[in-house]
């Protein structure tokens, strides 16, 4: 019976991992945007691996906007510099395996005017870090 017991508790264990990752994961992504959000690069690239891969989904076209993590921060450190009002806010998070799928909507000011827009984006995982995000036209 105590045998029983002890592999009731070892499955229980094996089969909430999955739970921990996946909350791991969606938390990441949440620290992710909250340092975008912040206007860091330095903060962002510390949620990415190495070989990080930026990448824009439009019809059957895929454009690698940045490779690697230095590619990362000077892009994000331009952007944020063309952008100062540039914010995110993640609407809907979905996690399956080692993807996290986001709603993200975002909002800037123009000429003094709120502007928002929504798309949709993907976070792959390599372990506990983000390897490549891509990311799909607004709508």
């Amino acid at each position: 019976m105590r045998h029983l017991a002890n592999c009731f508790m070892f499955f229980c264990f094996v089969l909430s991992a999955p739970g921990l990752a996946a909350s791991e994961r969606s938390e990441q992504v949440k620290a992710f945007v909250a340092a975008f959000n912040a206007h860091n690069a330095e903060l962002m690239s510390q949620y990415v691996t190495d070989d990080i891969q930026w990448l824009s989904v439009n019809g059957d076209r895929i454009a690698v906007e940045t490779s690697g993590k230095t590619e990362l921060i000077e892009a994000m450190d331009g952007y944020f510099k063309s952008c100062a009002s540039c914010q995110s806010e993640v609407t809907d998070l979905t996690v399956l395996g080692n993807r996290v799928s986001t709603v993200e909507e975002a909002s800037w000011r123009q000429n003094g005017e709120l502007r928002l827009q929504k798309s949709l984006a993907i976070y792959e995982f390599n372990n506990s870090l983000i390897r490549r995000v891509y990311y799909f036209p607004a709508e």
